[in-house]
């Protein structure tokens, strides 16, 4: 498992800086904030967050609701077990 860790550790310190934006939105946005509007760049920081943050919130939900459901169904395992002592 540590080692696991160690090689993820590893690949992820070793990567080289991606740019991942298309050439023609790139050029867009640096020819924007260079005439001084900045409402496009704003815009698409905000959708690269919203992008970015939507499949954490998802999964945090559901691992939430999973959690509740399991710690009931315990608790009701638990009472019933009682019961029958």
């Amino acid at each position: 498992m540590k080692k696991a860790i160690l090689i993820i550790i590893a690949w992820v310190a070793s990567t080289i800086e991606v740019l991942a934006q298309c050439a023609m939105c790139k050029t867009t946005i640096v020819n924007n904030v260079s005439h001084g509007e900045l409402s496009l760049a704003e815009g698409l920081n905000f959708g690269i967050m919203y992008l970015f943050v939507t499949p954490y919130l998802a999964i945090l939900v559901i691992g939430l609701l999973w959690y509740k459901k399991s710690r009931n169904h315990a608790n009701k395992n638990i009472k019933s077990s009682a019961i029958r002592m």
